[in-house]
């Protein structure tokens, strides 16, 4: 059974990642931590059985023997956490987003050099990744694409890390592919500052909505002469990804170094 603390476990995702380790016959929650509610009973606070109380720091995950960690908290602490668990012999599972390339390539490195391996996704909803490998697909064959990712009113990133990873994807597809890059954007007069939305790798435009109400969506719109393609991913509940985070937590000890993505994870 793989022993598993959980980072940010006070937060609405770590309480679900809480329920769903705990629910898993092959998983033990032995740790959680979030300084915000140190102190307080896991049962208390996300509905679990056990003895687990929340910790404030990270070093709780060592004294409760945790075989891999999973990270759902905000960037500037997600990088810590990643050079803590390469220094610790730790596994990692991390669904936080925001953390920079170079931020990345610096964990990747600590990862490398020690025994622990470490997945990164920016959504481990298997059907956004379906959604992705299936945009980048499709860029090789369109004229023009853009981003439209919809997330709750609380989510601090913009754009978010799936839809700054789907446009890299269908740039690196359509680099791959020989073809010529996108056509510039014709738009000449903005009449509101940001009317395009944000500008991604090779052009691609990313526009962010945030409301109540909404926990992720993502809408990829294409076109071609006289034609287009949308794909849309909907995830109504947090529940949604749950069995991908379970799946990398049980993969990752077998996934030397860093993994970005579930796609090594699901064959794709």
């Amino acid at each position: 059974m793989t022993r598993v603390g959980v980072l940010g476990a006070g937060g609405r995702m770590g309480r679900e990642v809480c329920r769903a380790v705990a629910a898993d016959p092959g998983l033990e929650l032995v740790a959680a931590v979030d300084p915000r509610h140190a102190g307080v009973a896991l049962a208390t606070l996300a509905d679990v059985d056990g003895q687990v109380v929340v910790a404030e720091e990270i070093g709780a995950l060592a004294a409760a023997g945790t075989e891999v960690a999973i990270d759902f908290t905000v960037a500037a602490s997600a990088v810590e956490h990643l050079a803590w668990c390469a220094a610790h012999d730790v596994h990692a599972v991390v669904g936080t987003t925001g953390i920079t390339a170079e931020q990345l390539d610096a964990a990747a490195g600590a990862f490398a050099a020690g025994r622990a391996n470490c997945v990164v996704a920016a959504n481990f909803a298997v059907t956004a990744v379906l959604l992705m490998r299936f945009a980048e697909l499709a860029a090789p064959y369109v004229d023009g694409v853009e981003i439209v990712e919809l997330h709750h009113d609380a989510k601090r990133d913009a754009p978010s890390g799936t839809a700054l990873r789907t446009a890299e994807r269908m740039a690196e597809a359509r680099r791959r592919s020989g073809r010529d890059p996108w056509p510039a954007d014709k738009t000449t007069d903005i009449v509101l500052a940001g009317a395009r939305g944000a500008q991604g790798p090779d052009g691609v435009r990313i526009h962010s909505v945030r409301l109540p109400g909404l926990v992720a969506h993502q809408e990829v719109v294409m076109g071609a002469v006289g034609q287009g393609l949308t794909l849309r991913h909907d995830a109504y509940d947090r529940t949604s990804f749950m069995p991908g985070v379970i799946l990398a937590v049980k993969a990752v000890g077998r996934l030397p170094g860093m993994t970005l993505g579930l796609d090594a994870i699901l064959g794709l």
